[in-house]
Order: structure tokens, then sequence, then C-alpha cells
């Protein structure tokens, strides 16, 4: 069980580990993106940890608890899932510094032994996070701070610059002059029903989109014995942070979720934002349910959304396209939709 002053550390530190203490039914995991300056190299490296809930045991006859790092190759859909030893798992609970086996991730960067990734990434600019502040503690603002929450979120960098070489797939490879993006979650289990979109690969029609990033969720949120449709969106750009969400009072005009796209505008103190995303098929992706890593999340790290910013006014402040883009579209989508 964590201690009064460890969740406040927690609260105030979301890149860090929130799992001393916790024995059973947790999960946390650190999404670390980055993309090649050409483009043709996008790569999703997930370390993380799962503790089951109390003894549990899979159908293998092992253990659920274990530590892990998915790998995904965003151009091709393909995915891995490699397991290791609760006992191989490291991490920090006061600043982001994760070990899992040889695999290191830390602010300079992330060093990698596995199958398809070998070396070192370096990160050449700082990580730059969602701010947080006593008034909003990071992306879920004061969601953040209801310890019965299901699943938690931070941004740990909207963007930053990579550097290095690294053997992918036994080929050297140079991410020199590319770019990094890293979040993470942390909690009981991921949402029954979600969409989440990123990207800060935003190729801009009108506006300045230099260092732009954008970040989208919207899930299904147990409260109280209900639930609620709950959305965080991030779209930074012009050096402020432009936000829509539950917390801050937007209100969606729309939303709707088919077989090819996600189609979803919102208005709020920041003005309307309208994105629509363009569904491919990405790679399975495991996810933690209560009792276990399941494989059942497909992700791409190649869809595109046409995106617009516009003022109260109309005035289209930025628009184009997000490349590059990892989408998620999971669960019962059907009750998102309804509730």
């Amino acid at each position: 069980m964590r201690t009064p002053a460890a969740y406040v550390r927690g609260v105030r530190h979301p890149e860090a580990f929130h799992g001393d203490g916790v024995t059973k039914g947790y999960f946390e995991g650190w999404y670390n993106k980055v993309v090649s300056a050409d483009r043709m190299q996008r790569w999703a490296v997930i370390p993380g940890v799962f503790r089951g809930l109390g003894g549990a045991v899979g159908g293998d006859g092992r253990t659920t608890d274990e530590a892990f790092v998915q790998v995904l190759d965003g151009l091709t859909g393909r995915s891995w899932y490699h397991r290791y030893e609760v006992g191989e798992f490291a991490a920090s609970d006061r600043e982001f510094d994760v070990r899992v086996g040889p695999n290191r991730f830390s602010p300079a960067g992330m060093t990698l032994d596995l199958p398809q990734l070998r070396g070192e990434i370096a990160y050449s600019t700082p990580l730059e996070p969602w701010p947080v502040t006593a008034r909003e503690p990071g992306i879920m603002g004061w969601y953040g701070l209801v310890p019965a929450m299901e699943c938690f979120h931070g941004i740990v960098s909207f963007g930053h610059g990579l550097a290095g070489e690294i053997e992918v797939e036994g080929r050297p490879t140079s991410f020199d002059g590319g770019r990094g993006y890293l979040e993470k979650d942390w909690g009981k289990a991921f949402p029954a029903g979600y969409v989440w979109m990123a990207s800060n690969h935003l190729d801009t029609e009108i506006g300045d989109g230099t260092d732009a990033s954008l970040i989208a969720s919207i899930a299904i949120i147990p409260w109280l014995g209900r639930a609620f449709r709950g959305s965080i969106i991030g779209l930074r750009h012009g050096g402020r942070l432009h936000r829509w969400t539950t917390y801050n009072r937007s209100k969606e005009t729309r939303l709707s979720i088919d077989d090819t796209h996600v189609r979803w505008s919102v208005t709020g103190p920041d003005g309307v934002l309208e994105l629509d995303a363009e569904r491919v098929r990405g790679g399975l992706l495991h996810a933690p349910l209560r009792t276990a890593m399941h494989q059942r999340v497909e992700e791409t790290l190649d869809a595109s959304i046409a995106f617009r910013h516009l003022d109260h006014d109309g005035r289209v402040l930025l628009a184009g396209t997000a490349a590059c883009a990892g989408l998620e579209v999971f669960g019962d989508t059907e009750r998102l939709l309804a509730l």
C-alpha cells in the first residue's frame, strides 16, 4: 500500500513510478515513440509492469505478475511482447528512470537490448511534459487527485529531439534529427472502451506547426457506481498548450466512430477543435485487464488526422494533417457513444 507522502509525490511527478508497495491489481507502462528524420522508421517501445489479482495464474500455469517490454513497428504493424520476471523491473518513484532487464529508459534516452532493436537513442533536447501545477496536476486535472480512478494518464513529453544509431533488426539505422514522444498510464486496468490518438508531426496548411503536438483521448470512466464519458485533449502550438477537457467544461459537438474514421469536434475555452482521424490496420498490443495482460489493442503509427483549430470568432489558427499518428479504437465504443 502506498503511503500518503508517496501519493502526493506521485501527483507532482506523473513521469515517475507509482506502484511502490502495490502487490496486486496494478499496472504501469511508459509509451516511448521514436520516428526517424525521414519518417521511414516509426517505433513504439513500452516498458512496464503488471501485477495480477493476488496469485492469479494464467493458462500456461505461470503467475500473471510480470514485467514487460512491448515493441511495435508502426509502419508494418508487426508487434512483439517480451516478458520478464517482476524482479527484473526497477523504477524510481521520484523521476523518470525505468529498467526492465537490460533495457533502460530515462530523460537522457533509452538503451535497448531486444531482438528487434539494439543500441542507444539519446534525447537531444529536454523532455516537454504537460505542466503540473497545484490547480492542474497534469493532463487529468483534478481527476488525477482521486485515488479510486481506474486508470491514470500522464504526458511525459509532447516532443523531443533524437540522436544516435541503433540496430533495427540487425541493420544500422540512424535516428539523428528524429522526433520522440513519451506518455504513460497506470492504475487498475485500461478503460472498457476508448479512443486515443497522438501525433507530433503536424504538417500545416494554415498556421505555424513548428514543434506542434496533439494528444486526444475519450473513454468510459467508472464513477461512483455509474460511468461517464471523459475526454482530454491537448494541442500545443504557437508556444501555448490549448486544452479541451471534461474538467475545464469543454463540450463535444460531434463524435462518430465507424470502420474507417473517427470524427470528433469540441468547443471550449480555447476555441473549437475539429479532428477527422483515418483508421488504418495496426499491430496488436497487450493491455492490462484486471486479471492479466491480454493481446487485444490494435494500434498503428501510420494514421493521419485532419485537424482545424479555430478561435471563437471562426478564425482558423492552425489547420493541416497530423502524420505518423498513433491511433487506438478499443472496446465497447457503442456504450462510449451512448454515454
